[in-house]
């Protein structure tokens, strides 16, 4: 349901359309299918290049300017003890990026990934930092186990924002990460309240909580449930449950998606913000390759509810993007293929008999 939000978001999500075109897809199918290989042996690297060349329209898709957006905020649930390392560690790990000292800096380097780095609502002062985007709609969520983690209309700026964040970036494919210590639990309430799935399939132990610990943070999160039993659309799940990355994301996947831009899915919590996006918009799943599936516990009930198929599982819990970068390379194959292989005919190998 989309009926409380503000007419510029109705106009955005009325703006992500499916991408079916028959004639497109027979098209490319038919480049796929006269590759100098055995029909289909390329397996899901085919799907993916059929996929993308839908997505933008043309036979003789391409790659530009990939960018790759991590979103970091502050959650009140952090004071709940759901994390197994306390709230500073998010503005660490953000000053960290910024140095260009983690994973996602290691990966977006390796790849050619442009990265952005935005302050969505850390709980820090960061002045005039260089190398982070400054869109701060607080210091961190409210605690959502005692009241809604924002407004209403805070959500809804969540999402406009992100969408123009996106819209002033160039290229045509994004992938995403986040950063935000408790933000598996917000993910974890989204999943519950927005696929029904059972809290204790939807919850895991996130940054490595142990037995006692994830018993704790099913408590705490079932409590959340239980306070906002009538949130249901997607913009009262986002207030009363929070993650202002999350709402940031949701909004860059719906502009991404209106744009025909490629968006590569990372984890749980990227994955929540997409879970939040298609119940806005589901044909936002047309513009979207899934990169892996990862250990954390409620990622498997989330792929499940979005239908999606990772390209890979590694059994990564990090964050920050990196599964999506590490995807990135197989994405770029699947077109180099079907760009630049051989066809039968011009290579002047005998195709196999009719």
């Amino acid at each position: 349901m989309t009926d409380t939000l503000p007419d510029d978001l109705l106009a955005l999500i009325a703006r992500v359309q499916p991408r079916a075109d028959s004639a497109l897809a027979q098209r490319l199918q038919h480049r796929l299918d006269r590759l100098t290989k055995p029909t289909g042996a390329l397996g899901r690297l085919e799907a993916l290049a059929l996929q993308i060349g839908l997505l933008q329209g043309t036979d003789r898709p391409q790659l530009q300017q990939p960018q790759l957006m991590v979103f970091a905020a502050d959650h009140g649930l952090a004071r709940q003890g759901v994390s197994a390392y306390p709230q500073e560690v998010t503005w660490q790990m953000v000053a960290n990026m910024r140095a260009g000292g983690a994973a996602v800096n290691v990966l977006a380097r390796q790849h050619g990934l442009a990265l952005t780095l935005v302050d969505a609502g850390v709980a820090h002062d960061f002045g005039a930092a260089d190398g982070l985007v400054s869109a701060k709609l607080g210091w961190g969520t409210a605690d959502a186990s005692s009241g809604p983690a924002m407004a209403p209309d805070t959500a809804a700026e969540a999402l406009r924002t992100g969408a123009r964040l996106l819209a002033a970036r160039p290229g045509n494919a994004v992938l995403f990460g986040e950063m935000g210590i408790a933000n598996t639990a917000s993910a974890s309430l989204l999943l519950a309240r927005l696929a029904g799935v059972p809290l204790a399939q939807a919850t895991g132990r996130g940054t490595g909580l142990d037995d006692a610990g994830l018993a704790h943070k099913q408590a705490v999160l079932a409590r959340c449930l239980a306070r906002a039993p009538q949130a249901s659309t997607p913009l009262a799940v986002l207030a009363e449950f929070g993650g202002f990355e999350i709402g940031m994301i949701a909004g860059a996947m719906l502009q991404a998606a209106a744009e025909r831009r490629l968006i590569v899915v990372d984890g749980f919590i990227v994955g929540a913000a997409l879970l939040l996006a298609a119940r806005l918009a589901p044909a936002v799943l047309d513009a979207c390759v899934f990169a892996h599936h990862g250990a954390e516990a409620g990622h498997a009930a989330l792929l499940a509810a979005l239908g999606a198929q990772p390209l890979l599982g590694l059994g990564l819990r990090l964050g920050e993007g990196s599964g999506a970068a590490l995807a990135w390379p197989l994405v770029q194959s699947s077109l180099l293929l079907l760009d630049q292989m051989a066809s039968f005919d011009s290579a002047g190998v005998s195709d196999r008999p009719a």
